[in-house]
């Protein structure tokens, strides 16, 4: 009797996980849901509250973007498929807002300026490579 509830419970267990197993959504270069074949990047689940991570196919991150109630609040984050810093900023009801940093691939910085309602703003500043 304590071996077939103890197996029906390890089955019902595995359904259950199986069940809310996330689903991999496929992403075109706009973000924008697509097939397998003609994507650029992926997310794990259809969900756009909390921390939301991108992947390149190559399964390196591309992006880490914070959502609140669906637009992008807080910290944003842009990686290079090989993994260094691209891009950091914050963002406010969507839109990107105040100090912005772009990187070169030996992590220099590339460019820095501000947002403000998701527009460039101010003097921006740009810097050469000089390896």
């Amino acid at each position: 009797m304590k071996k077939s509830t103890f197996t029906l419970f390890l089955i019902i267990s595995f359904l259950s996980v199986s069940l809310t197993a996330q689903q991999t959504v496929w992403l075109n270069e706009k973000l924008e849901k697509t097939t397998q074949d003609q994507a650029v990047y992926y997310k794990i689940g259809n969900k756009l509250e909390g921390e939301v991570t991108y992947f390149y196919k190559s399964r390196t991150i591309y992006r880490k973007v914070f959502f609140v109630e669906g637009k992008m609040e807080g910290n944003f984050y842009e990686y290079y498929n090989s993994g260094e810093l691209r891009e950091v900023g914050k963002c406010k009801n969507g839109l990107r807002e105040g100090n912005w940093k772009e990187y070169y691939r030996n992590g220099k910085i590339r460019k820095k300026g501000g947002y403000r309602n998701g527009k460039k703003v101010g003097v921006w500043k740009v810097f050469y490579k000089n390896d």
